[in-house]
């Protein structure tokens, strides 16, 4: 380790009393390093309002970026050095954040692909306490992007790949620009088990899922060509990444004890008349039926695509598999508000309802094709419509009363 930390200088210091580490991780970033430090130190001096640090984290680099790395310590002691034997963007973010005596840990990369105007942006809601972790977002509304059309591609892919696999709410899990409190991220690092560059994505799914608050900035970002990133591997190991997330949630080893709990949400007006939504039996057979008239549409359009290259059951299964992730999860998140039960039942129950709901369709399907020999389309949608109606019914009745069962306790 090089360099210590020291207060910055602007004006009005005295009101300075939060503290911000800067973490910029670096392997062979000979060409871009001293450049990057250059202008976040100005930026940080002129339009930063809190006391700063930026700790530069070499892991393993075979060029002069440590010896660089190294220089700009000496020539700040605002700016410190880390230097591990071992590569891994993950390994060298979960070591400075750490190790940090700030209040705020944040990271970017060295390019400075994202604009620093959202640097305080990202940092403001977690100083004042409104949230815990903070984003960088290329795809959240209000961005600007300047990168080719393949990381743009990949990019929409695989984030969309994480909702519909997770359920996740928050739109850019891999954009180089992210921030937390360090009395959130510390217990929550001792979970996250990737080294790499899926270490981002781990991080964000098992804060969502363990109830922190997760903000988003959108943000300007201009792609920088000279990257380190192999888009083939790092794609598998990413998707392998999101099966394991997924076991170690089902199996409730993705809880993290110890974290920061944020108190229930309460009026401040003390002659508040507070209002509770209706999570009755009315609004779930509305609830209900809404997404399950979305599910089945789009099921039945589905099995229309397939049906010419397989056969019926075949057709049907890959329709259902499709939808039956989107209507748990909207089910999970606006018809059953109040059910209780830890996440590995909620999935393992999930999972035998959705069994059920295909054998009776395929069942449906089956009966039809023994009754009438080589039946038309139109007839076989007809009938599976009215199967999925019925089972549709069949869900609801298993999803309140054993799936989503109501208590005091939280999914």
């Amino acid at each position: 380790m090089t360099g210590t930390q020291a207060s910055a200088k602007p004006p009005d210091s005295a009101t300075r009393t939060v503290t911000v580490d800067v973490v910029i991780p670096v392997y062979n970033e000979e060409r871009a390093l001293r450049g990057c430090v250059d202008v976040l130190r100005t930026y940080l001096d002129e339009a930063f309002p809190f006391q700063w640090t930026v700790t530069i984290v070499d892991n393993a680099s075979t060029d002069d970026t440590l010896a660089i790395a190294g220089e700009l310590a000496q020539a700040d002691d605002r700016v410190r050095l880390l230097h591990l034997d071992e590569k891994g963007r993950g390994r060298a973010l979960r070591t400075a954040w750490r190790w940090s005596d700030a209040d705020v840990v944040a990271y970017m990369d060295v390019d400075l692909s994202t604009g620093l105007d959202a640097l305080l942006p990202l940092v403001a809601p977690l100083v004042n306490g409104h949230s815990d972790i903070s984003i960088g977002s290329r795809l959240a509304p209000g961005a600007r992007t300047v990168r080719g059309p393949k990381r743009e591609l990949i990019s929409r892919c695989y984030n969309a790949l994480i909702r519909l696999s997770h359920g996740a709410r928050f739109s850019d899990a891999q954009c180089g620009f992210k921030a937390a409190r360090t009395d959130v991220i510390r217990p929550l690092l001792e979970h996250v088990r990737d080294d790499n560059w899926f270490f981002d994505t781990e991080l964000l799914l098992l804060a969502e899922h363990n109830g922190l608050r997760v903000h988003e900035v959108p943000v300007d970002w201009v792609e920088d060509i000279d990257t380190r990133v192999r888009i083939s591997s790092t794609a598998l190991e990413d998707i392998r990444g999101l099966i394991r997330v997924a076991r170690a949630k089902a199996g409730g080893a993705a809880r993290v004890k110890d974290l920061p709990k944020r108190p229930e949400p309460s009026p401040a007006h003390p002659d508040a008349v507070v209002s509770r939504r209706d999570t009755g039996l009315v609004w779930q057979l509305l609830s209900f039926g809404a997404i399950g008239a979305v599910s089945t549409a789009v099921t039945l359009l589905l099995y229309a695509i397939f049906r010419p290259a397989m056969n019926p059951l075949l057709a049907n299964l890959f329709a259902l598999v499709v939808t039956t992730m989107f209507n748990t999860e909207a089910n999970r998140r606006f018809t059953f508000l109040g059910a209780s039960g830890s996440s590995g039942r909620v999935h393992f129950q999930g999972l035998a309802v959705f069994g059920l709901y295909y054998a009776f369709t395929s069942t449906a399907l089956l009966v039809l094709n023994s009754v009438v020999p080589h039946p038309g389309r139109m007839l076989e949608l007809t009938v599976l419509l009215g199967a999925s109606l019925l089972g549709t019914a069949g869900r609801f009745v298993l999803f309140r009363g054993w799936v989503f069962k109501q208590g005091k306790g939280k999914l």
